[in-house]
């Protein structure tokens, strides 16, 4: 069996480390990733992706990364199901990335 997801996108938001209860280094991404072919209007439609990122991988790219830049990401999907106050049940899906290439950062203004 086989899960294996390869990503490239731009960053939505400024990157932000955070840290979990027992000290681990996290930051969460959505990554804007154009799809290859066009709509019915002859535009090209976006998708917008949640990523986590871990450890060392999340420092690096919050060190190196800001909002507009291009980058891979190369990880795995997970699905995870999250009860809020009312018990209603939501399917959550991310790519944890395992590793994070920094392809091209935006111009300036």
């Amino acid at each position: 069996m086989l899960n294996q997801a390869v990503l490239v996108g731009r960053i939505v938001k400024e990157p932000e480390l955070n840290e979990t209860s027992n000290g681990t280094k996290v930051t969460n991404l959505t990554l804007a990733v154009p799809r290859s072919y066009k709509n019915n209007n002859g535009e090209y439609d976006t998708d917008f992706i949640s990523c986590v990122l871990w450890k060392g991988v999340a420092e690096r790219t919050t060190q190196y990364c800001k909002k507009g830049d291009l980058v891979g990401i190369k990880g795995h999907i997970v699905t995870r199901v999250i009860e809020n106050e009312n018990e209603t049940y939501h399917n959550y899906t991310e790519v944890v990335a395992e590793k994070v290439t920094f392809l091209s950062s935006k111009k300036a203004e």
